[in-house]
């Protein structure tokens, strides 16, 4: 059976965002504006969940991208010189 990606502390954080986001409560960390979009206070509930130490995978961006990028690179070296 596989693994829930996602913990139960994780669920809580993006439920209380969302409902804190419907009443119109829920503002963003740095500027402090309303959070309107519904993606965005899903973001925010995980980046709680992760800051406390809950099981959530780690945020798909340009830091995993890069490191993506750099092993390809290594991968491609490595066949070169053996060639």
């Amino acid at each position: 059976m596989a693994s829930r990606k996602y913990g139960a502390k994780a669920s809580k954080k993006v439920k209380r965002a969302m409902h804190e986001r419907k009443e119109g409560t829920l503002r963003s960390g740095g500027s402090g504006k309303k959070v309107k979009s519904r993606k965005q206070a899903i973001a925010i509930g995980l980046s709680e969940a992760r800051r406390e130490g809950g099981k959530v995978p780690a945020p798909k961006g340009k830091k995993a991208k890069k490191a993506k990028k750099g092993k390809k690179a290594k991968k491609k070296s490595a066949r070169s010189r053996s060639r």
